[in-house]
């Protein structure tokens, strides 16, 4: 089988779980799913640090930029309670000065 040069190991990472419990080794695994050897030894390392961590309590960090909390940012309510009273007593003063009261 032809090697791939990259794939979601994530995505197989059940099947190379279930062969490792079979007993296969990382050479016959990689020949297997046509990945490098070089592929299995760095997801095997990153794999077993994950779970030692994960044993340890450590959760994984996310990566990329941090999600907002989807709430605007907290304003001082008295300030927009006298900015809405400001607007509605300017739009009162136009619709007299047009006479549509």
């Amino acid at each position: 089988m032809q090697k791939r040069k990259y794939t979601q190991i994530k995505a197989v990472e059940g099947l190379i779980l279930s062969m490792r419990q079979d007993g296969m080794t990382l050479q016959e695994i990689a020949d297997e799913l046509g990945l490098s050897l070089k592929q299995m030894k760095n997801w095997s390392y990153r794999h077993n640090c994950e779970k030692r961590n994960t044993l340890k309590g450590i959760m994984p960090k996310r990566k990329g930029r941090p999600i907002k909390d989807g709430q605007p940012p907290k304003q001082d309510v008295e300030k927009e309670l006298e900015r809405l009273r400001m607007e509605n007593k300017l739009l009162r003063d136009f619709l007299q000065s047009t006479e549509r009261t």
